[in-house]
């Protein structure tokens, strides 16, 4: 069993150290409100011909190859898509021009996966987990040039991956990793041991990612396995909610040989491949989420014109065009993070850490509720499946279907819950750097109080100039109506700054507990952020004349808006709440204290300890137990062999 200190060791070991180039985020979190490192940003639509001939090209091929109710029925990707797909290079969206791929750049990448998220969520989940996350990411950021020679061109001509880290104990929690991967005598390769769970793609997987630890040194790395190598099984096809097609499983590892030359990176260097990977692999979801509110956009400007209610359009009734007022100012914002993010990543002094992490956090969740409003305002034809609303005569529009595909995005890629930890780490980590040794509950008497004058020389600058501002007024004339959001947004980034430090100073090394405390700063930052990025978005297309501009500035107004009650709440909750309570009515409920309110409902069949993870190995050989036993009032087997 690992306790929670070895956890935090692993996990702080595995994080990156330094930063390695500018963040927007971690500035806001700091006090230090740059819009100037959004202001560089162009946020222009790509002008490769080669990228728009390919994109129309996909966009053809979704329209007219891909049946996505037939996909979310049977449950499986057809030969004839996967075939189309490899053959339109889809495969090797970010694989450089060198090894075969399309070398597309972020922000035509971010502006594919918008497509893609608008249309098929399967699709989209494919391709995803394929570029960002599968052989062809760690191998371009960390792959010797032999690596990138012999597994990038076969990914980019269709060669299916896939990244495996989590188990049936291990998600978020390296520390927990059990497969582990150990050097053979002669050094020549590693032998691979263990159990993966929720591996996407691993059903059709020629290559996968495997992150394993290496028993000896205790230290995770990363190694590209071959799916048809002796050993390797595929032992369970996952099924779930949405996604239907997701190919997604559980893959064991049984001796297999791992030769040395397929290790990526150096030894222990695996979390680190994973967690830099993802910086850029989450770029995915924030890009299909924005497409997916796009999609929400045009049903509910369609259906709220086409639905008549009391002699009049639905459209017309406050009540709906409140939720559509919601629904188009979220997918403009929405759409702006991703550019936002997605040219970011292009920059080479940007360290996008922080943004990428907000943007998936920040989309996917918005999204979820632009899915439920949208089901909201088509009634019942939302709640009504696609095929059955063509059988009857109506347009299959699949609202029910993209509800179900959604949700899993707040879990893709690190949970929401997961996401804020990881904020909430990063935002806190020059307050660290400089207090750490302080506030250490560890550190010796010594060790604190020779940390105090460095604490003094830092907190003595800086948390009076959290309070005093000299920028020139008025500060952001340039954006016109908008500007007063962004002084808004300055400030309150100071302010988030200031209770980032009232609460360390309160809860001292306590803090990493207080999750209700800890998640509100962090949502305080994601709103600015999401507020500066629809701000700068909006100005950009009324600096360049756009013929959208007035709309665009409007909902950023709006939006602004809206965001800066929020945010004010936000604040207000920090030290207004009711966390502590709200703990220990949770820990009663572990304490089985109230019980009570489950009588008069049928219980589950299964114990808390029923309910905890089994090895699938071990599911397996009870199940060829039980086939073996005897049903009641039959001989066993043994009895009629010797009968």
């Amino acid at each position: 069993m690992v306790d929670a200190a070895e956890a935090r060791r692993v996990a702080e070991e595995s994080r990156e150290k330094s930063w390695s180039g500018q963040s927007f985020m971690k500035d806001v979190f700091l006090g230090d409100f740059r819009m100037d490192l959004l202001e560089r940003l162009t946020l222009e639509e790509p002008d490769r011909p080669e990228f728009w001939e390919f994109y129309r090209k996909i966009e053809a091929f979704l329209r007219d190859k891909v049946d996505s109710p037939a996909i979310d029925a049977t449950g499986e990707y057809p030969p004839e898509v996967l075939n189309g797909l490899a053959e339109l290079g889809a495969f090797g969206l970010k694989i450089p021009k060198k090894y075969g791929g399309l070398g597309l750049t972020h922000p035509e990448y971010v502006r594919v996966m918008q497509l893609l998220g608008s249309y098929d969520g399967n699709v989209t989940a494919l391709l995803s987990a394929h570029q960002a996350i599968g052989v062809p990411q760690p191998i371009k950021l960390f792959g010797t040039e032999d690596q990138k020679q012999r597994f990038l061109p076969r990914c980019a001509k269709g060669a299916i991956s896939a990244f495996a880290l989590t188990e049936l104990t291990a998600g978020s929690d390296p520390a927990r990793l059990g497969t582990i991967a150990e050097l053979s005598e002669d050094g020549e390769h590693y032998v691979l041991n263990g159990q993966k769970l929720w591996c996407t793609n691993v059903t059709l997987a020629d290559l996968i990612v495997v992150m394993a630890r290496n028993p000896k040194t205790k230290r995770i790395n990363c190694f590209v396995v071959e799916m048809d190598w002796p050993g390797v099984k595929v032992e369970h096809r996952s099924r779930f909610m949405g996604l239907r097609a997701l190919a997604n499983g559980v893959v064991s590892f049984d001796n297999v040989k791992i030769p040395r030359e397929n290790l990526i990176g150096n030894d222990g260097d695996g979390l680190k491949i994973a967690l830099v990977t993802l910086n850029t692999g989450r770029l995915s979801l924030p890009a299909a989420t924005s497409g997916s509110a796009k999609r929400f956009v045009e049903v509910v400007r369609k259906w709220s014109n086409a639905r008549v209610q009391w002699g009049v359009p639905i459209g017309k009734h406050e009540a709906i065009a409140h939720k559509n007022a919601y629904i188009l100012s979220s997918a403009f914002a929405m759409e702006s993070i991703t550019y936002v993010v997605g040219e970011l990543a292009d920059h080479e002094d940007a360290d996008i850490r922080l943004e990428a992490a907000a943007a998936k956090e920040w989309n996917s969740v918005r999204n979820w509720s632009l899915a439920d409003e949208t089901l909201q305002i088509r009634g019942g034809r939302g709640y009504e499946t696609e095929r059955s609303l063509a059988d009857r005569g109506e347009p299959g529009i699949g609202i029910e279907r993209a509800m179900r595909d959604n949700r899993i995005n707040l879990i893709f890629e690190g949970s929401s819950e997961i996401m804020h930890l990881f904020i909430a780490r990063e935002a806190v980590d020059k307050h660290l750097h400089v207090a750490g040794d302080l506030i250490d509950p560890k550190a010796s008497i010594g060790k604190r109080l020779a940390a105090i004058p460095k604490i003094l020389a830092f907190y003595a600058w800086w948390y009076p100039t959290r309070w005093l501002r000299w920028s020139p007024w008025p500060s952001f004339s340039r954006y016109g109506k908008l500007a007063k959001h962004l002084r808004y947004a300055s400030r309150a980034s100071a302010r988030l700054a200031r209770n980032t430090f009232h609460g360390m100073v309160r809860f001292g090394p306590g803090l990493e507990r207080r999750q209700g405390f800890l998640f509100r700063i962090v949502d305080i930052g994601l709103e600015i952020f999401a507020l500066a990025s629809t701000v700068r978005h909006a100005h950009k297309l009324q600096t360049e004349g756009a013929e959208e501009a007035v709309q665009a500035v409007a909902l950023a107004d709006f939006f602004a808006r809206q965001q800066r009650r929020h945010i004010d709440t936000l604040f207000h909750e920090l030290w207004s709440n009711d966390d502590a309570r709200a703990t220990r009515v949770g820990q009663d409920l572990l304490a089985g204290k109230h019980t009570w309110l489950e009588r008069g409902i049928t219980a589950l069949p299964y114990s808390i300890d029923d309910m905890r993870p089994k090895p699938m190995d071990v599911v397996l050989r009870e199940r060829e137990e039980q086939e073996r036993a005897p049903s009641e009032g039959e001989p066993a087997r043994e009895e009629l062999r010797i009968a």
